[in-house]
């Protein structure tokens, strides 16, 4: 029991977040993950068209994951310095949006060139509705089609950010701890990536995925999802270590709780207003 402790208490250190390297390129597990991720929206996605009454094409549903790419990319980018960065956006604009171009031949501000989640979710929200309107689809009927199998694919990024050794929990005495080298001190802390990766990946994958052909009105299940992940985040917040440079924003609360609890107001105006009939039924 000892051994195996030890090995867990010490396993993030033990983990390389490069996969291999050829030359001076390097294959990193964090943007693996994206990919698999992807991939795994993807064929659940296809899974439903082949096996539901849908009104959508595997071309369609293609396409549609192309532009929620790109979406939550430069999203995620822009997110960051929006909610988490705008000191070093201000310090360094070009560095901060580009690393690799910063003045100081490096990553600007402090090497924090992460991304948000909340972003990520506010730019394929807009690329999802520019692609609707160039199919002349429902956005809402259009986002529930992947909505169910989002969380399984998030849980795969949270895995990448453990293996990076970031966005770890805060300091705990209790034996589910660990070591993380990036932390400032050398104390056991909560591996919150895999509590964010249990709860608001494979918990919530299994009650969307369960409600998915019981979904009473176009919206449901993308409101239940922005509410739910909201919900679980803002919990799992008071396990994670907030942003150094922000520290807590609000009433002691963390910039993910405040983007969380907003979160769950967007998730619950859907469910409302989407349940409303249209006018004329």
């Amino acid at each position: 029991m000892n051994d195996f402790l030890y090995w867990w208490q010490n396993l993030p250190a033990q983990m390389d977040p490069v996969i291999f390297s050829v030359g001076g390129f390097a294959v990193r597990w964090y943007g693996t993950m994206y990919i698999v991720a992807f991939a795994v929206v993807y064929l659940l996605t296809l899974y439903r068209l082949k096996t539901e009454k849908t009104n959508f094409t595997r071309a369609f549903a293609g396409d549609a994951l192309t532009w929620a790419m790109v979406g939550v990319v430069l999203g995620g980018r822009l997110g960051y310095i929006l909610f988490y960065g705008l000191e070093g956006f201000f310090a360094d604009p070009l560095g901060t949006l580009l690393p690799w171009a910063s003045s100081s031949g490096g990553c600007s501000f402090a090497g924090i060139t992460g991304m948000s989640y909340h972003g990520g979710v506010i730019g394929v929200v807009l690329a999802m509705w520019f692609f609707c309107r160039s199919q002349k689809k429902g956005f809402f009927e259009s986002f529930d089609l992947f909505i169910p199998a989002l969380p399984l694919g998030y849980t795969f990024g949270r895995i990448g950010n453990f293996i990076n050794g970031e966005l770890y929990g805060r300091v705990t005495e209790a034996s589910v701890g660990m070591y993380f080298p990036m932390a400032s001190t050398l104390e056991l802390r909560h591996p919150s990536q895999l509590y964010e990766a249990f709860f608001e990946g494979i918990v919530l994958f299994l009650l969307l995925w369960a409600l998915r052909k019981k979904s009473p009105y176009p919206g449901f299940l993308s409101g239940l999802y922005l509410f739910g992940y909201g919900f679980v985040r803002y919990f799992i917040e008071y396990f994670r270590e907030p942003d150094a440079h922000l520290g807590f924003v609000f009433l002691n609360l963390s910039m993910g709780q405040v983007l969380c609890f907003a979160m769950m107001l967007a998730g619950a105006a859907i469910l409302l207003l989407q349940k409303k009939p249209s006018p004329g039924r």
